[in-house]
């Protein structure tokens, strides 16, 4: 009987944990070195003064592949993670004094009535688009999402190009809705959404008009716990089932013997393996990780600081006295000059108006905040740290903090949040650079523009080195929870395509 084959994951991010999870499941024997020290990567959480916040993502899509990771093992999902429904699925405010506030749900008869309250020939436009998003979702995730491009000619080929072409990916995302509706409350409502991965809708691929469409025919949920209960479920899965994680050991290095991946460094000791699986940040990893520049391929670091990146983050967690009961769990504060606001986002400009994510995980999970107190995320999208031509200050910061908070008092239940708060956290672009190694602070990676998606995107197989992979948001297929668990699993297949199962 062969000795079992030795993988090592390079971080216990997402895509690393449920990449780890299904070698392990498959027979091979996985260890993950993590320099935090727990699981998550931005999947994680803040707890501070009994208030306890997910560091990172919280909106939950596609709820489906969360739980496959669970069934994929033979396992029951609602053994390690317990999901709610929500509906509405959020509310977003408009207009000078947040005036026109609508209330957006997938149930279709609530959704008919909110938009035909608007205009009703824009209703009808608008299920006209999520019909054809529909349909090119469906070739999308048959024919680019579900699958990695190994060699060129797996991409391209006649059936592969013939399906890109139905895609239509040369119009932009808010320019194609706007071929259906005329509203501009309702396009900015149904086109924000690609700020999710870090991308402008006016920038952006049309096809990325699938989040809304998601939302609205998948809904969105929410993990009891918050998000990070997702990442302790993976821990969990995979630690029952055998796996070894390191926590509190940075890789320094990727090791190569030749054309071959042998390992890691770690500040102290190499640790030799079969396979290396890389969930470190992508570019971060080419350019600080691989060392031998023949092995870094195309990916000289020129190239690297050359690409196209998303935008980051700036997010204030308040704990505030008292409950919030006239918003939903996730809110959208949207800027009265939306268009100029993604400009400024994407060109490095201090926002002037900004638009924001409000977030009350206490409303739903009461266990999140002391006892007549609610918990609160704001999450402003900002520029990152290679586009801002302004520095992230305490003063800079603290603007940002002032302009928010006296669009908030505009909202019913919010007019005097500021007396209200009795703890606060800031997460800045600097902090998702030093803490989670994103390349210039960005949230999301690489953007997802037309030349950095599906083929030409980095893939899971490194081609420049035999037992090298990688996973993660700047990897194929792309950014957003639900697709970094599909990236775990693309990189988990070309493992087993090379070493097979024991």
């Amino acid at each position: 009987m062969r000795s079992k084959k030795k993988g090592i994951v390079i971080g216990a991010g997402t895509a690393g944990l449920a990449s780890a999870i299904r070698l392990q499941n498959a027979g091979f024997e996985m260890e993950i070195f993590e320099k935090e020290s727990g699981p998550g990567g931005k999947m994680t959480q803040i707890k501070k003064d009994g208030f306890t916040f997910d560091l990172g993502p919280t909106i939950v899509m596609m709820p489906e592949e969360y739980m496959d990771i669970f069934k994929s093992c033979g396992r029951n999902p609602k053994d390690y993670i317990e999901m709610v429904k929500l509906d509405p699925m959020y509310n977003v405010f408009f207009g000078e004094n947040l005036e026109r506030k609508y209330e957006v749900s997938n149930d279709i008869v609530k959704l008919t009535s909110m938009l035909e309250n608007i205009s009703t020939d824009d209703t009808e436009g608008f299920f006209r688009f999520l019909s054809d998003i529909y349909t090119r979702f469906r070739i999308a995730e048959k024919h680019f999402i579900r699958k990695s491009f190994r060699k060129p000619s797996d991409f391209f080929n006649p059936k592969t190009l013939v399906q890109g072409l139905k895609l239509k990916t040369f119009d932009s995302a808010s320019n194609m809705l706007s071929k259906y509706v005329k509203n501009k409350d309702i396009q900015s409502m149904f086109s924000f959404q690609t700020l999710y991965i870090g991308v402008s809708p006016k920038k952006g691929p049309s096809l990325y008009n699938i989040i809304p469409m998601i939302e609205l025919l998948y809904g969105i949920w929410f993990i009891k716990g918050g998000m990070y209960s997702m990442a302790k479920a993976m821990e969990k899965l995979f630690l029952e089932l055998g796996g070894k994680i390191h926590y509190g050991e940075e890789a320094e290095e990727i090791l190569f013997e030749g054309e071959s991946c042998r390992g890691i460094a770690l500040k102290d000791r190499d640790i030799s393996s079969d396979f290396v699986l890389c969930n470190d940040d992508f570019p971060y990893a080419v350019k600080h990780l691989i060392k031998d520049s023949e092995r870094k391929g195309k990916y000289q670091d020129e190239k690297i600081d050359a690409m196209d990146y998303s935008c980051s983050c700036l997010i204030f967690y308040f704990g505030l006295q008292g409950e919030v009961s006239e918003l939903e769990v996730h809110n959208f504060i949207i800027s009265r000059d939306i268009d100029k606001n993604l400009d400024q986002i994407f060109e490095g400009e201090k926002l002037e108006d900004p638009s924001f994510y409000l977030f009350f995980p206490s409303k739903i999970d009461p266990s999140l905040a002391p006892k007549g107190h609610t918990g609160m995320y704001a999450l402003v999208p900002v520029s990152d740290l290679g586009s801002a031509k302004y520095e992230y200050s305490a003063k800079t910061i603290e603007e940002y903090r002032s302009t928010i908070i006296n669009r908030m008092k505009k909202i019913p239940g919010l007019d005097n949040v500021e007396e209200r708060i009795v703890s606060e956290t800031v997460i800045q672009p600097q902090d998702f650079k030093e803490k989670f190694h994103s390349y210039n602070g960005t949230c999301f990676g690489l953007q997802p523009t037309l030349t950095q998606s599906n083929y030409f995107r980095p893939q899971p197989k490194w081609k420049e080195a035999e037992g090298l992979y990688f996973c993660g948001s700047s990897t194929h297929p792309g950014a957003g929870v639900p697709i970094v668990l599909e990236s775990g699993r693309l990189a988990s297949e070309e493992v087993i395509k090379d070493y097979g199962y024991e």
